[in-house]
């Protein structure tokens, strides 16, 4: 099992429309190798339909080589769908593996509470309470997630993003070193892409 995360960094809004489109190109190469893809996290760009970053979990044999091939500096190259006759055409994202956090943090520290699971609608978005909103007593951070899955897996899954929150803030009060997430979210090796893709279709392009 494999946590990874697509994030924007702070690019702006065309890089966040590269997020939403490297996880629909993600999750065609998922299924095609039998790789299984939870979604943990996902924060919204400022477009409507657009992500600033997304954090999933990987399963399956070929999970790792999925989250290799993701790994690094994205290129998209394209004309800007939101500002005509913008010069600029490259946009970059970031992928990064991370190694998924301890599931506890010891008893009666996390308040778990079923609630209905929110979105677009249709067959992705569960009808039942499955939905689990974790919240950390002591510090009152709270995360929620939902999933096709059960609520006792959702409930898993809450509790080890409350645990890498929860780590970044520790990493943060003591001023010394960032988590590995949050160094992610601020660093993009632009000019070094391990992956390009061209055009509104988000066609990738082989090195020559």
């Amino acid at each position: 099992m494999i946590w990874l995360q697509l994030t924007a960094n702070t690019g702006p809004a065309e890089c966040c429309l590269g997020v939403k489109k490297a996880l629909a190109r993600l999750m065609e190469e998922a299924a095609a190798s039998g790789v299984s893809v939870t979604l943990v996290e996902e924060v919204d760009g400022p477009v409507n339909g657009t992500l600033r970053s997304v954090l999933l979990q990987l399963e399956g044999e070929a999970a790792e080589d999925a989250a290799r091939r993701w790994s690094g500096s994205i290129l998209w190259t394209c004309d800007s769908p939101y500002r005509q006759q913008h010069k600029r055409k490259n946009w970059f994202l970031m992928g990064a593996e991370l190694t998924p956090p301890a599931a506890s943090l010891g008893n009666g520290e996390i308040r778990y509470e079923a609630t209905r699971a929110s979105g677009p609608g249709g067959q992705h978005v569960n009808k039942t309470d499955s939905a689990i909103r974790a919240t950390h007593v002591a510090t009152g951070l709270s995360v929620k997630v939902q999933s096709e899955r059960s609520q006792h897996a959702n409930k898993k899954l809450a509790a080890q993003l409350l645990a890498l929150k929860l780590a970044r803030l520790a990493e943060e009060a003591e001023s010394s070193v960032r988590t590995e997430r949050h160094m992610q979210h601020k660093q993009a090796e632009r000019g070094n892409a391990r992956r390009v893709f061209v055009g509104p279709r988000f066609v990738e392009r082989l090195p020559q």
